[in-house]
């Protein structure tokens, strides 16, 4: 089960591991706007799928990333020849060590022009899941666990905020952009 990120205090920047983070995140900000310039030559489209892991207390599945700053749902992009769902499964399993057990509902379907021209997300929400083991932080995740649904962490980026609002809300139809 990952830690409770609740009963131990918060902080963005682990001394120890700063300076590799920070050179994570410059690398990652140079690297970016190639591979997006790659992708717009060899795909008409990027794809990609998040997963609102919801938890029966209210809880909601997040992480921090090495190589940028904020809090996010995991997921990913879904490569060639793989469904979208497959992309979801895989991502949760390795991002989070989530097993999802149940079919995932689609919440909606997103244009993130923030990342590209050409980027698009599916967001899904996945109520039936089993943890496979504590995720442990590696080249790509910083730190994860679940977060009361009402207390979210400082720095949850604006389109996790607006996604996960959506959802626990009920009423409020997807906007169409993240």
């Amino acid at each position: 089960m990952p830690r409770d990120p609740s009963a131990e205090p918060m902080s963005d920047i682990d001394p120890e591991t700063a300076p590799k983070t920070l050179r994570t995140r410059a690398f990652g900000a140079l690297v970016r706007p190639l591979l997006h310039r790659y992708w717009r030559v060899t795909r008409g489209m990027t794809l990609g799928v998040r997963g609102a892991v919801l938890s029966g207390d209210r809880r909601v599945f997040l992480l921090r990333h090495t190589y940028t700053a904020g809090w996010y749902l995991p997921g990913g992009g879904v490569e060639a020849g793989e469904t979208a769902l497959d992309a979801l499964v895989r991502e949760l399993q390795e991002e989070a060590c989530v097993e999802v057990t149940g079919p995932p509902l689609l919440h909606g379907v997103y244009f993130n022009r923030g990342i590209s021209e050409r980027d698009h997300v599916l967001v899904y929400v996945v109520r039936d899941f089993r943890i496979t083991a504590e995720k442990q932080p590696d080249r790509e995740i910083a730190e994860a666990g679940f977060f009361p649904l009402d207390a979210l962490p400082p720095g949850t980026s604006p389109g996790t905020r607006r996604r996960i609002d959506e959802i626990v809300r009920g009423g409020t139809a997807p906007s169409g952009l993240w």
